[in-house]
């Protein structure tokens, strides 16, 4: 009887180790019970932790600020090369097509407002890309871990696309200066709410063939992507 009852002793301690072991090396970032978060335009987003950072899932997509202000929705191509106050757009002029996958397009005024993403959030400074590619692995790799797995929105052959955090990046486009679209399927940008010189803003850049994120300051008059993270 002694001995069973050492078996089983020896047993339980094995079980709890490895119960122990498994928790120990399970990452931080568990997802499972993110709760989702809302705009003044009713769109609900999912959320995602990527080390000590909170990050909203898709691409913003009001069409208001937070306070309740509309946002310019600008689609001719001269209007929107000469602005120099916020707008908004979807690629190709066409919600329908694209609101529900990539979201807005939006202008580096709108994301100087500090009023564009719901209460609780706001667009990353340049401090906080850096903070999250780091995290990562730096920026020759951090682009695969972000990028949004498959070839159904990306181009082929999405290099180094892993998702493992779960944070979905998608290849938006953008909008030139002159109002012209390009690059869905081929690239995706965003926003950071940094200046860099006037007139010029960071942003981040994945490409569908290679793993890194680039670094880029460029004209506020853009149209790029726009990802929140919490406060």
């Amino acid at each position: 009887m002694k001995k069973i009852i050492t078996i089983w002793f020896y047993l339980l301690a094995i079980m709890g180790a490895l119960l122990i072991l498994t928790n120990g090396c399970k990452k931080d970032d568990d997802n499972s019970n993110n709760p989702t978060v809302t705009d003044i335009d009713g769109n609900v987003y999912h959320t995602v932790n990527i080390g000590t950072q909170v990050w909203m899932v898709e691409n913003l997509k009001t069409t208001k600020y937070n306070d309740g202000t509309s946002i310019a929705l600008v689609e001719d191509n001269t209007t929107w090369g000469n602005l120099s106050t916020p707008g908004y757009c979807w690629y190709n002029n066409d919600d329908a097509a694209n609101k529900n996958i990539y979201g807005a397009l939006y202008n580096w005024y709108t994301v100087n407002t500090g009023i564009l993403a719901p209460a609780g959030w706001h667009v990353p400074t340049d401090a906080e890309w850096t903070a999250l590619t780091t995290y990562l692995g730096d920026v020759n790799v951090s682009g695969g871990k972000l990028k949004e797995t498959g070839t159904t929105h990306w181009d082929s052959p999405n290099t180094g696309a892993t998702n493992e955090y779960g944070f979905s990046a998608l290849p938006g486009g953008s909008r030139d200066a002159d109002g012209y679209y390009n690059g869905i399927g081929g690239y995706g940008l965003w926003w950071s709410s940094t200046a860099y010189s006037t007139p010029d803003a960071f942003y981040r850049l994945m490409y569908y063939n290679t793993a890194d994120v680039f670094i880029y300051g460029n004209r506020e008059t853009l149209g790029l992507s726009v990802r929140c993270v919490r406060d």
